[in-house]
């Protein structure tokens, strides 16, 4: 390491600074870089700086990010809560019936997962298109928290950059969290309190 960067900067100790050629400061100033680690980029994807693919990227880390943050409250919200009523009147299957984590995949009828892929595929196609003029993940359509109230964007620049450098930090946790608790769930079958050795 002390090798690459006296290369890098001309000293074993060297200050990154000096070091002003980097491909990898060509997004050193974008949302989602925070201290300690700075712009992270170990494969050195974006070396090349292109922008047009950093924006594609950082959309598909937003989408990923929020998608992830939804999975992981939804892994945890059913053991605690629970909808009154049937998910399938035809078929009989209350919500108390429908079990938690990777075993909901078998008990939900087809209908059921055709119904919340036509939703997230008029979510993400409709309500939600990308717009080039746009910051990535900033739509239209989208309010505040995403809600559609046409509540716009927030006026307090510094603290629209805290909420949104925050919801990168948060979806990215919960997309490590997430495929936790998956393998967890597959590898030992546990879900809730079991998951986290607190009792069954």
């Amino acid at each position: 390491g002390m090798f690459f960067q006296d290369g890098l900067t001309g000293s074993a100790w060297g200050d990154w600074s000096n070091y002003t050629d980097s491909p990898l400061r060509a997004f050193e100033n974008e949302l989602g870089v925070q201290a300690p680690v700075g712009y992270f980029d170990p494969m050195g994807m974006s070396k090349d700086g292109d922008l047009k693919t950093f924006r594609r990227r950082r959309e598909s880390e937003l989408k990923n990010g929020r998608v992830a943050m939804f999975a992981t409250m939804g892994f945890i919200a059913p053991e605690y809560f629970r909808f009154p009523g049937y998910l399938s009147p035809a078929k009989e299957i209350k919500f108390a019936d429908v079990p938690n984590g990777l075993a909901a995949l078998g008990k939900v009828p087809l209908t059921g997962w055709i119904q919340i892929l036509v939703f997230c595929g008029m979510v993400d196609f409709g309500l939600y298109r990308a717009d080039d003029s746009r910051d990535p993940g900033d739509y239209e359509n989208a309010g505040i928290l995403g809600v559609p109230n046409a509540s716009g964007p927030m006026s307090d620049v510094e603290g629209r950059k805290r909420k949104l450098n925050s919801e990168l930090a948060n979806g990215r946790l919960a997309m490590v969290a997430i495929t936790g608790m998956l393998f967890q769930n597959g590898m030992f079958g546990t879900t809730g309190p079991a998951m986290w050795g607190f009792g069954s």
